[in-house]
């Protein structure tokens, strides 16, 4: 009965991207490997398959569960695949480096005010 579905809609389905679109280009793009090879688009993806997904700085390694074409919602959605502990566990690392980062910047604080202003008008005109 199941007999696979593009990749790419499957993605879309299991909300790893908001459009299909991105997914295509994603896939396209090689931000997708499908049991470690890059493939296309229209690629089928069964049950058992191992996908790394690379969207922005995060990276999810998963295995394909169930497959289906519809998109429902996200708690409905993540039952469509595993995730490696491993890729939860970086994920998480990454996260807690951001926030770290973040919070030992500084804050930029909003719109200049009046005086910063004028300091900016004089510096470009040098």
């Amino acid at each position: 009965m199941n007999e696979g579905c593009r990749i790419d809609k499957w993605l879309w389905a299991a909300r790893f991207f908001k459009t299909r679109a991105l997914a295509r280009d994603a896939v396209a793009g090689g931000k997708v490997e499908l049991n470690g090879h890059s493939v296309k688009p229209g690629r089928k993806v069964e049950p058992g398959d191992q996908l790394l997904v690379q969207r922005g700085e995060q990276r999810w390694l998963i295995q394909v569960e169930d497959i289906a074409d519809r998109r429902v919602s996200a708690e409905l959605a993540a039952k469509r695949f595993v995730e490696d502990p491993a890729s939860v566990a970086s994920r998480a690392a990454a996260a807690e480096t951001r926030r770290l980062e973040r919070e030992a910047g500084t804050q930029a604080g909003g719109r200049p005010d009046k005086r910063q202003r004028r300091q900016i008008i004089n510096f470009r005109k040098l």
